[in-house]
C-alpha cells in the first residue's frame, strides 16, 4: 500500500458588509427581492483543508463550533457530487467572523471551498456552475466567489460588479448578542404588510459612487431596511451608530440582518480614536478589500496548487487528481 499523497492549504475566507439592503416584497419561491450593495473585507476564517484522491468519499470538519449540517461539509459534498469525485477531505475551522452578526461567516466559509478545493483537486469547475452550487447553499454565497464590491439583485446571487476604491479602514462593533436572519425577515414581512418598500434613490446612490472614495457627502450609509425594526427592539445598536457618526465614521450602519455595526474612516488614525469611545463593545480593525485584492490573496494562499491566471483558481499542470 503506497503513501496518500495529500495536498494541503490555509483558505482565508474573507467578511463582507452590505452598504445598503432594501426589501422589496416575498417572491412567490419563498426569498425576498432584494437590492443590496456589497463590500468584502479583510476580517476572515482560516480553513486548514488536506485533500486526497480517494475511490471512496470522506469529508471530515474539526472546529470548536458544533454547528449541525456545517456548510463547509455541505459545499464539498456538493463539489464531489457535481465533479464525480472521490476523496479524503478534512478541513480544520478556525472561526473568527462572529456568528449572527450580518458578516456572512458561513457563507464566505463555504464559497472558500467552491474556490479551494477544485485547485487542490486539479480540476476546473466553471464560475456558473459554483455559482449556482453556491446559490444552493445560501444567497450570499455567489458573491464570495467575487469579492471586491458588487451590486446584489433577486435573491442577492444576481451580481453586477462595481468599480473597486482604496482601501479604507473599518471599525466594526459587535454588540454581543446575535440576530437570527430567519426571524428578521419574518419581522420585515410583518412591516411589509403585503406591499412593498420604495427603492427611490438607492440606485442613484450606488450609481453615484465613482470608485474612489465611498459617500463623504452624507452622514448615514445607504438604508439598511432591517435597521428600523432592529433599532426598535434593540435600541444599543442606535446607540452605537450615533457614536460611530460622531467620531467621523461614514458610512456607518448595520450590516445584513444584523447585528454587527460598521463604520468607515478617513484613515486608520481617526480608527483607533474612534475605537477608545466604544470599549464597552467587542470591536475589530479591519480594511475593505478590493477585487483585485481579493484574487490575489487567493492566488498567494493556493501557491502551488494555483497558476495564478485563471479564475475561479485552477492548476492546468494538475491531471485527474494526481
Amino acid at each position: 500500500m503506497g503513501l496518500i499523497n495529500y495536498r494541503s492549504a490555509r483558505l482565508v475566507a474573507t467578511a463582507k458588509l452590505n452598504l445598503g439592503l432594501r426589501v422589496l416584497y416575498k417572491r412567490s419561491d419563498g426569498f425576498h427581492e432584494l437590492r443590496t450593495l456589497f463590500q468584502s473585507i479583510g476580517l476572515a476564517d482560516w480553513i486548514d483543508v488536506q485533500y486526497a484522491a480517494s475511490r471512496s468519499r470522506e469529508v471530515t470538519l474539526e472546529s470548536e463550533l458544533n454547528i449541525a449540517d456545517n456548510l463547509i461539509v455541505r459545499a464539498a459534498n456538493a463539489l464531489l457530487d457535481e465533479t464525480g469525485r472521490g476523496a479524503r477531505v478534512s478541513f480544520k475551522l478556525t472561526k473568527r467572523i462572529p456568528m449572527g452578526g450580518g458578516l456572512g461567516g458561513g457563507s464566505t466559509d463555504a464559497a472558500a471551498v467552491l474556490l479551494g478545493l477544485p485547485a487542490l483537486m486539479g480540476v476546473r469547475v466553471p464560475m456558473d456552475v459554483l455559482s449556482r452550487i453556491g446559490a444552493s447553499l445560501g444567497s450570499d454565497v455567489p458573491f464570495f466567489l467575487h469579492g471586491g464590491r458588487a451590486l446584489g439583485l433577486g435573491r442577492g446571487t444576481e451580481l453586477y460588479p462595481l468599480p473597486d476604491g482604496p482601501s479604507e479602514p473599518v471599525l466594526l462593533v459587535t454588540p454581543g448578542f446575535p440576530i437570527s436572519t430567519p426571524e428578521a425577515y419574518q419581522t420585515l414581512s410583518a412591516r411589509l404588510g403585503g406591499g412593498a418598500f420604495s427603492t427611490a434613490g438607492f440606485e442613484d446612490e450606488v450609481w453615484r459612487s465613482d470608485g474612489r472614495r465611498f459617500y463623504r457627502d452624507k452622514r448615514a450609509s445607504l438604508e439598511n431596511d432591517f435597521e428600523g425594526p432592529a433599532f426598535a427592539e434593540f435600541p444599543e445598536l442606535a446607540t452605537i451608530q450615533r457614536k460611530l457618526w460622531s467620531t467621523g465614521a461614514s458610512p456607518a450602519g448595520m450590516t445584513g440582518s444584523g447585528s454587527t455595526m460598521y463604520g468607515v474612516y478617513e484613515n486608520r488614525r481617526a480608527l483607533v480614536a474612534a475605537e477608545v469611545g466604544l470599549k464597552r463593545w467587542r470591536t475589530f480593525r479591519t480594511m475593505t478589500v478590493s477585487r483585485v485584492q481579493f484574487r490575489k490573496l487567493w492566488f498567494k494562499q493556493l501557491g502551488e496548487h494555483s497558476d495564478g491566471l485563471n479564475w475561479p483558481p485552477s492548476n492546468s499542470t494538475l491531471k485527474n487528481g494526481n
